[in-house]
């Protein structure tokens, strides 16, 4: 599933930026009236065009990348546990330092230039902006690594609209719940034999008349406390918190997941105490191997038995939200 496209431009490492800087530098030559004027007019273009070149990049990095706060919404929250605000905002920080400091450093030589009229000096008022400037890059090198990473991973976050009603797939890890999603929406998420093989928060779709509804694949959940979870089980919880308008809890009663039913039972048990108030459906799987005689729905997304019925009971629980939404729309 592709991420939200926030068109971030790839962030160059401190070397790769300054021998951008120095390589479009050294190639200008700029002819003058005289020898001095020739030096001057050179040495004042070679400072111009390294100048520009290192603040155009670090202003464009700043420009692009989101402005993130914490706050009690999914996504910020996805992104905390992701990539880290708080580092994320000081490595923007020192980078606009950066471009603000090389701008004033630009300025200063160029009118530091203009005013002699001494050969070596103005040779050496070059390269002490060329040593300067570097040492200024030099200094947010490990910001710019940060940032390209966090590039990388702003990529892979799944585009989740909030305004979107949607349905929260939750329950023990390799229950069948990537099965589902596929079978039952747009999405297409990893599907393999064995535990935790999402290894993030998959986005699909479901289609209902003129209506559309979110289904949100979350990672297996553990019956753990929110800080004893590791990032892919903190993900699906925030997904829980904040996404949900309806839950779909799935449980394999043939325990070929690896966790024993009463296990699963537990954690059912304390996420309807957690969400009160949430409409939780709860299905079990796996009908091909294992067909309980109960009152819940029964599902085999391999199979294909009982998903018409339960993407029913999905769909009349989404529409009943819709119902609520344009109720409480109409009250304001």
């Amino acid at each position: 599933m592709a991420g939200i496209d926030y068109k971030i431009p790839t962030v160059m490492t401190a070397d790769e930026l300054m021998e951008k800087a120095f390589h479009r530098a050294s190639k200008i030559y700029k002819n003058g009236t005289n020898t001095l004027d020739t030096r001057k007019k050179t040495a004042l273009a070679k400072v111009t065009a390294a100048g520009d070149i290192v603040v155009t990049a670090l202003t464009g990095y700043v420009d692009k990348f989101p402005r993130m706060d914490k706050g009690d919404d999914f996504f910020p929250e996805l992104v905390d546990i992701v990539i880290g605000i708080d580092r994320y905002k000081k490595a923007l920080g020192a980078v606009n330092w950066c471009a603000t400091k090389t701008e004033k450093l630009k300025n200063d030589t160029l009118h530091n230039i203009r005013r002699t009229k001494d050969p070596e000096i103005i040779e050496a008022t070059r390269r002490g902006f060329y040593g300067r400037l570097n040492s200024y890059v030099d200094r947010i090198a490990d910001d710019l690594e940060f940032l390209q990473d966090a590039k990388n991973k702003f990529r892979k976050l799944p585009a989740v609209d909030p305004n979107v009603p949607t349905v929260v797939v939750a329950g023990f890890p390799n229950v069948g719940k990537s099965n589902l999603v596929t079978v039952m929406s747009t999405a297409e998420p990893e599907i393999a034999p064995y535990p935790f093989t999402t290894k993030g928060i998959i986005v699909g779709h479901i289609e209902d008349d003129w209506r559309k509804y979110q289904i949100v694949d979350t990672p297996g959940l553990l019956d753990r406390e929110f800080e004893e979870r590791n990032d892919i089980e903190k993900q699906a919880v925030l997904a829980l918190r904040y996404l949900t308008d309806v839950m779909l809890f799935v449980i394999d009663p043939s325990e070929t997941c690896g966790f024993k039913l009463e296990v699963q039972e537990k954690l059912l048990k304390n996420i309807q105490d957690s969400f009160e108030g949430v409409d939780i459906i709860v299905a079990e799987s796996k009908s091909d191997v294992l067909k309980r005689d109960n009152d819940r729905i029964s599902f085999s997304a391999q199979s294909g038995d009982g998903m018409d019925v339960l993407t029913d009971t999905v769909k009349e629980a989404m529409r009943e939200i819709f119902r609520r939404k344009a109720v409480d729309a109409e009250v304001e």
